[in-house]
Order: C-alpha cells, then sequence, then structure tokens
C-alpha cells in the first residue's frame, strides 16, 4: 500500500492483522497497550471531535506532552483534517511557550500533565487572544482530551463524510507540520514540513532499520524531536510495536522488561549507558577487572565484517563470551539496532558498541531535512564507522568551496513560517539547502567536521573544531561535559564540568575530603589530576588545538540548568555568558 502522507500509516494498519501491541506506555506501574484498531479509532474520532470544535484545515495545534500513545492519536488526528501540528518542547520555560504560541497562531493546545500545564498556564495569561488547552491527564479544571474523543463519537456521522473528502483533497507537499528548532542561540526558527518531507524520510529510515512486525522498539527521544518522531513512524510502517520509555532515568528498567529489539538515542544517552558501564567494571577487581578493561579497549579497535584479521575476532569471541555478553543483557538482551543522531558521536563508543553486537546508526540531518541526509547501514559497503553514513535514496548532496554541506531532496523543509527572509538566506540560487555544518566525503561516506558557525580562529589565524576536540575529550571518565574556547585569542582552552559522580568515588579511595562541588573543584589534588589527563589527551591533537589552559566548573550542565538544549548540545552563547567572568580569568582581561 502506497504511503503518501503521514496518516497512510492508519490504511496500512487498516490491511494487516490487528496487532494488540502497536502503542505502549507504563502507566501505575503497569503497560498499557494499545492495539492497531484502538489507534485507528482514537484517531478519527479526534478528527471528527476536533472538526466539532470547529477546527480548520491550516490551523495550528500546539502539543506540549512526554512520550505517549495519545500523542500519535492527537498527531494524526490532526493530519487528517489538514491542521497543522505543531509538537513543542515540555523542558521550555514560560517565555519560549508564549512566543510559540504566538507566533504559531495556535487554535488549541494539548498537555500531558499538571507540571506542563503551570508554564503554559502562565504565557497564556501573558496571550490577549484566548486559547483553549486540553490535558491528557485529569486536571481539575483543565478541560480533559477525552472531550475531544467524546464529541468526535457522538458526531462522527456528521463529519464523516467531510473528513474523506478533506482527507483526499490533501496532496504530499501540503504543509503537515511546524517544528521549532531547540535554539542553541536566539530565538527558535518555526520549520515547515510536509507530508512528503516526513514520509522520503521514514520511509528510507524503514529499509534501512529493517524492523519486523514481532519487533519491539523502546521510543526514548522525545516525539516532539524530529528524530524521535521520525523514528516512531519508521517503527509504525514496519509493523513492530513501540514501548515509549517513562523518563530517561527509567531507561535501564524498561529494557530489561520489555527486552527491545532496537531503541532510538542521541549521543549523549549512548554515553551514559558507556559510562554506567565502565564505572561498574571499575568497581571489579583483579583479574574480573584486568578482563574487562582489556575487552573495552579490544572493542575500541573494532572493524565490522572481520577486517582487522582472524586473530582479533578470536579475542572478540572471547571478550563477547566474558564480558560483551553481560552488556547485552543489560540492555534486556535482545537489542541489535540503535538508531543514534542529533549529535557528534564518539567514534570509539561507535566502536565498542558494534564489538558487543549492538549496532550503533549513526546518520545525520537536521530539522529542517525531516531529519535524515545520511546514514550507516549495516551491510558490508555501506558502514564505515566514525562516519555519518551514505546519503539517504532520493537526497542529494555537495560540499561547498568552504567545505559548508548542501542538501537538495524532498526531505528539505520549502522554509521557515512567516520568515521568507531567513528562508531565502537557507538557500542557493539553484535550491541547495544550505545545512550549517562543515564536512566531506571518504569514499562516499560523509564525514562531518562541526557547526560553521562554531569553527573559530585563534589570534594566529588557525582554525578551531570544538565539537573535534570536544569529543576527545569528552572519552575521559572525568569529564562530563566540555566547551572549547578561544576565538581571537592565542590559544585554545576550555570550560569543564566534570564527572561528579566519577569523583564522589574517587575521594574514599584518595585522602581527599570535600562538602560540596564547589570545593572540589579547588582541591589541589583534583586540580593536579585533571592536569595530568589534560596533558595527556593533548597529545592527540596538533599544537594549535592542545588546551593551554582549562577551568573546572561546579555545576552540573543540562536542558534544567540551561547549559544544554533540549537535544543535549551545547548553548554556547548561554555558557559563555553565563561564566563571562571565569573565561575572563583565563584569558586575564
Amino acid at each position: 500500500m502506497k504511503v503518501e502522507r503521514t496518516f497512510d500509516i492508519l490504511d496500512r494498519y487498516r490491511a494487516q492483522p490487528v496487532k494488540d501491541d502497536a502503542l505502549c506506555c507504563k502507566q501505575c506501574g503497569v503497560w498499557m497497550k494499545y492495539s492497531s484498531r484502538d489507534y485507528i479509532d482514537y484517531s478519527c474520532n479526534f478528527s471528527y471531535g476536533l472538526l466539532e470544535l470547529g477546527i480548520n484545515r491550516g490551523d495550528k495545534i500546539i502539543t506540549i506532552t512526554n512520550n505517549r500513545p495519545e500523542w500519535n492519536f492527537a498527531d494524526m488526528g490532526i493530519s487528517m483534517i489538514g491542521a497543522v501540528h505543531v509538537p513543542v518542547f515540555s523542558s521550555l520555560g514560560t517565555s519560549d511557550y508564549q512566543y510559540i504560541i504566538n507566533h504559531s497562531d495556535a487554535k488549541l493546545i494539548l498537555v500531558s500533565d499538571r507540571k506542563i500545564f503551570k508554564p503554559v498556564s502562565a504565557a497564556l495569561s501573558e496571550i490577549k487572544k484566548p486559547v483553549p488547552v486540553y490535558s491528557f491527564d485529569e486536571i481539575e479544571g483543565v478541560k480533559n482530551w477525552k472531550d475531544i474523543i467524546e464529541a468526535g463519537k457522538l458526531n462522527a456521522s456528521k463529519h464523516c463524510q467531510t473528513l474523506e473528502t478533506i482527507m483526499k483533497s490533501i496532496g504530499p507537499d501540503d504543509f503537515a507540520s511546524l517544528i521549532y528548532t531547540s535554539g542553541t542561540t536566539g530565538t527558535a526558527k518555526g520549520v515547515m514540513l510536509t507530508h512528503r518531507n516526513m514520509v522520503s524520510n521514514f520511509l528510507a529510515a524503514a529499509s534501512v532499520f529493517n524492523l519486523k512486525p514481532d519487533d519491539k522498539f523502546l521510543s526514548i527521544l522525545p516525539l516532539c524531536h524530529v528524530g524521535g518522531r521520525l523514528g516512531n513512524y519508521q517503527t509504525q510502517y514496519s509493523g513492530a510495536s513501540i514501548y515509549y520509555a517513562e523518563n530517561m532515568g527509567s531507561i535501564a528498567a524498561n529494557m530489561a522488561e520489555i527486552k527491545p529489539d532496537g531503541f532510538d538515542a542521541v549521543p549523549r544517552i549512548l554515553e551514559k549507558f558507556y559510562d554506567a558501564i565502565v564505572a561498574k567494571g571499575n568497581k571489579l577487581e583483579g583479574i574480573k577487572k584486568k578482563l574487562f578493561f582489556w575487552a573495552v579497549e579490544l572493542g575500541q579497535q573494532y572493524n565490522p565484517f572481520g577486517e582487522n584479521g582472524i586473530i582479533y575476532e578470536a579475542k572478540l569471541k572471547i571478550a563477547d563470551k566474558l564480558i560483551f555478553s553481560k552488556w547485552r543483557q543489560a540492555l534486556g538482551n535482545n537489542v541489535r539496532i540503535v538508531g543514534c543522531g542529533g549529535a557528534s558521536l564518539q567514534a570509539r563508543l561507535e566502536r565498542v558498541f558494534w564489538a558487543a553486537g549492538i549496532k550503533i546508526i549513526n546518520m545525520y540531518g537536521l530539522t529542517e531535512t525531516s531529519p535524515i541526509i545520511t546514514i550507516n547501514r549495516t551491510e558490508k559497503g555501506n558502514v564505515k564507522l566514525g562516519s555519518v553514513g551514505k546519503v539517504i535514496e532520493g537526497v542529494e548532496v555537495k560540499i561547498a568551496a568552504d567545505g559548508e554541506i548542501l542538501c537538495k531532496g524532498p526531505n528539505v523543509t520549502p522554509g521557515y513560517y512567516k520568515d521568507p527572509e531567513l528562508t531565502s538566506q537557507a538557500f542557493d540560487a539553484a535550491g541547495w539547502f544550505y545545512t550549517g555544518d562543515v564536512g566531506h566525503f571518504e569514499d562516499g561516506f560523509l564525514m562531518v567536521t562541526d557547526r560553521k558557525k562554531e569553527i573559530f580562529k585563534l589570534s594566529n589565524g588557525k582554525f578551531i573544531a570544538p565539537q573535534l576536540i570536544e569529543n576527545i575529550f569528552k572519552e575521559s571518565p572525568l569529564i562530563d561535559q566540555i566547551m572549547v574556547i578561544g576565538e581571537h585569542e592565542k590559544f585554545a582552552s576550555a570550560l569543564i564540568s566534570p564527572d561528579f559522580k566519577y569523583f564522589d568515588d574517587w575521594k574514599k579511595a584518595n585522602t581527599v575530603t570535600f562538602e560540596n562541588y564547589e570545593e572540589l573543584i579547588r582541591q589541589p589534588a583534583v586540580l593536579s589530576f585533571f592536569s595530568n589527563e589534560i596533558e595527556k589527551l593533548n597529545k592527540r591533537l596538533s599544537p594549535p588545538e592542545r588546551l593551554n589552559r582549562f577551568r573546572l566548573v561546579h555545576h552540573e550542565w543540562s536542558p534544567a540548568t540551561g547549559e544544554l538544549s533540549p537535544t543535549l548540545k551545547l548553548r554556547r552563547q548561554y555558557i559563555q555568558a553565563k561564566y563571562r567572568d571565569v573565561i575572563d580569568q583565563i584569558y586575564m582581561k
């Protein structure tokens, strides 16, 4: 069955036997399962309910919610009547919500719970026009989404033919979704995506992931994130079951319960997995500890398809039996494929997970490209670890004279909402989209160097690509987050947020005491420890790239505290402003 619009997925479900666990989430300690029949019925009734409320084609509907099956019922219901879905991160502040509500011309808002309703309600109090709010959870005094469903059921016969007519009139190039970028700098941009943009992308992804109807996929990335949405659609298209992780802290427990065949992630999630595994390894003693880190070191040298030779493969079998099999067991014992994108992934992590039999499918793209531009595959000749893969089907990529990656294809946005000037700046005369990233090809595989706007020049004229340097230093167990600085200065330096959990264990084995993290970063023994680590890692860099100085900060960086975006990328301008005094001290200004 041909799929051209996002809601055509429902027809695909109709043509297949009923799937009992199409969409699943955990409520009150129990996994709630919605069948494919439930999915279709809820989506249709939601469409009827929206029509009864007077929602028209082209109207914007905002969802601010955690991952849950209801998101899908709303998503399909919205798209079936030709309205525009505006999925928004649940971690934003009141001012951000106010901007998006105003800028998008929202006609209705759906929130997940009381926690989200509070800042949204505060934002609405500053907006002159009334916008109705409905909640998925029961909140006293707030309309519930089931009211829309019930209105739909009661008026199904009234709107049935209207819905049918609207659906037939919706084309692949119609405006389907408005996604506001997370905004690592400045005001968020409203990216317009069409049905063709998203459908062409998830069809290409589905052919790579090759999930089967009896597979289970753990959805971790927020559905408002274009990568999470891609995984959501391509999993449904493949007929696999989707289980939504409760939250970031429950991922390990959820994996143990459902034993997924795959999941989605950003590099930060994989870094956390790896750090947790290594932390357990550090607690081992004697021969067990030596074997553990022997296996890790072996894994970091991994190349697929036996490229390292017979002797290496023999060692890998031993490492797998003794160590890596336990890694897979910790992830439910069935995980074979992991989709990863959204930021730069450390090559050593990619290699060690592949060595452990967990294939990380590294990919590259942007919200504006729906998102995938390139992706690694799993078969020989179509994967290069350390790269972001080959160009997906139907998409073209070229490298500009200054190294910027340009893209053209059915996945590329038609532009930015209400901003024709920004739209015109994003494309060249021939229709190539400027990604803002710098990279090059190696044997047909794309290697992304950095964000163009993040590459800076030292006062001696040498260019610095901070992400490459940051990934090398993040290999250290001492470092949780790091930001390289030094634009227009004589040398590169860095702000470092230590891995404080590491030092909670470290102080037990050393004669160091501290009451809080602010005291920790002033300890001479800790500073000496870091200096030795920096000196060791500096040897892997060219002289201009080496960190001449560094400063530790006593804050953990996160989206909640502002240093990271909702997609866990560094918000460099925010960090520079927050630590202006520290940076001035580094360069003695």
